[in-house]
């Protein structure tokens, strides 16, 4: 594909674009990111005496720090490709706004959910198949992303819950469409957020020790 026009040219205001979404996104890394990480890591030191609390801080702390992390990174590669006259699209669109785990998927990761759709969904058939074919896409995409991060059991599940947790939605669409928009998206970071914790944990046995304190 041709470049687009003014693309690759250095120019003053792009470096200084580039520079503050380069700061913002390394603010995010050791100012939130690593400080929350700090919380997890002392949590997880002390899983066989955590209190029903300290469970909560290191559920909602890991939440934070991934997001931070990821969306720190991403800040850091825009601003560089634009300090070099170059646009990447926006990679986070506050995916903890979201109101259902469909929403999430479009606002999280935003460029590896367009791969994993443009190159595994749609090629299995997409949701031109019926209803049943649609799920079982879904469910597969999901399981391949959770392998895409690592060949562990806790990745596993964690594609697993998310493919299983849109199959339901798409299935109870109309019926969760009454609920009110605050409390499916609060619902939503809950389930998220619990989740994300099967990224940290090194085995799932590790991931239940947790939760069976929250």
């Amino acid at each position: 594909a041709l470049a687009k026009a003014g693309e690759g040219r250095v120019t003053a205001e792009g470096l200084s674009t580039g520079i503050v979404l380069f700061a913002l996104g390394l603010s995010k890394k050791l100012l939130l990111a690593d400080v929350f990480g700090r919380v997890v890591d002392l949590g997880f030191g002390r899983i066989i005496h955590l209190t029903t609390g300290d469970a909560a801080v290191v559920i909602l702390s890991y939440a934070f720090q991934i997001y931070f992390d990821f969306s720190g990174y991403a800040d850091m590669a825009i601003g560089i490709a634009r300090m070099f006259g170059y646009t990447l699209p926006v990679n986070f669109d506050s995916p903890y706004r979201a109101r259902s785990i469909t929403e999430f998927w479009r606002r999280w990761h935003i460029s590896l959910t367009d791969f994993f759709r443009e190159y595994v969904y749609f090629p299995l058939g997409g949701s031109r198949r019926g209803t049943l074919r649609t799920c079982v896409n879904i469910v597969i995409v999901f399981l391949l992303s959770g392998l895409w991060h690592g060949a562990s059991w806790t990745f596993v599940l964690w594609g697993l819950c998310h493919g299983m947790l849109q199959v339901l939605e798409r299935l109870l669409k109309r019926g969760l469409a009454v609920i009110p928009g605050f409390i499916r998206q609060a619902v939503t970071f809950l389930l998220t957020a619990v989740l994300w914790l099967l990224f940290r944990s090194a085995s799932v046995a590790e991931f239940r020790q947790v939760m069976w304190h929250f």
